[in-house]
């Protein structure tokens, strides 16, 4: 499914189609590009729920617990869950106070996004980024590794993964905003008009 079919399909809590933000061509190759991402990263899903049951089949089967094994479900929920946060956004799957927001108009809606956008998210996602960069950077200089001697080693990457997870939610919200201008003030230019369908 395109972004464009993604975007026309939302129902609303009636079932009704709703109206959507128009797409422009940098926020369309974006969200495309965050989708598929996101996709791929799923599949990590299967990775996750392998490695738990082979770590309570160990555990409470055959009796011999793994601290590896254990950790690496950590790591592997961790790091699934934080890259596709972006995908949540783009797909609009995230949480919202939809009871209030579905009393505004499309145009209200937009302003308040983006304006949450611009002034909040975007800027603490700067912050927290650039902090856990660095934290991460940290850990592989130290060659950090579990406390547990037969822990997983490379404790840098997972904490690696957490600010890159953050910059692609960034990039996801920031082509939120590009729609979000582009309704309201036609630019950028629309990819196509979208128009509500009853």
């Amino acid at each position: 499914m395109s972004v464009n079919e993604s975007a026309a399909s939302a129902q609303g809590p009636e079932g009704h189609s709703v109206p959507e933000l128009p797409t422009n061509r940098l926020s369309y190759r974006l969200d495309l590009t965050i989708l598929l991402f996101g996709r791929a990263v799923s599949w990590l899903w299967l990775a996750t729920m392998a490695v738990v049951l082979t770590n309570v089949v160990n555990r409470f089967i055959l009796g011999r617990g793994s601290i590896a094994v254990e950790e690496l479900s950590w790591h592997l929920f961790g790091a699934t869950m934080i890259l596709t946060l972006a995908y949540a956004v783009v797909s609009d799957d995230h949480v919202r106070v939809d009871v209030i927001r579905e009393k505004f108009s499309l145009h209200t809606q937009a302003w308040i996004e983006l304006a949450g956008i611009v002034l909040l998210a975007l800027p603490i996602l700067y912050l927290m980024t650039e902090a856990l960069f660095e934290y991460g950077y940290r850990a592989f200089a130290r060659g950090e590794r579990s406390q547990a001697p037969s822990g997983l080693p490379y404790r840098f990457i997972i904490k690696t993964l957490i600010p890159i997870g953050l910059t692609l939610v960034a990039v996801a919200l920031f082509s939120r905003a590009l729609r979000c201008a582009t309704l309201l003030f036609g630019f950028p230019r629309p990819l196509r008009q979208t128009t509500p369908r009853h």
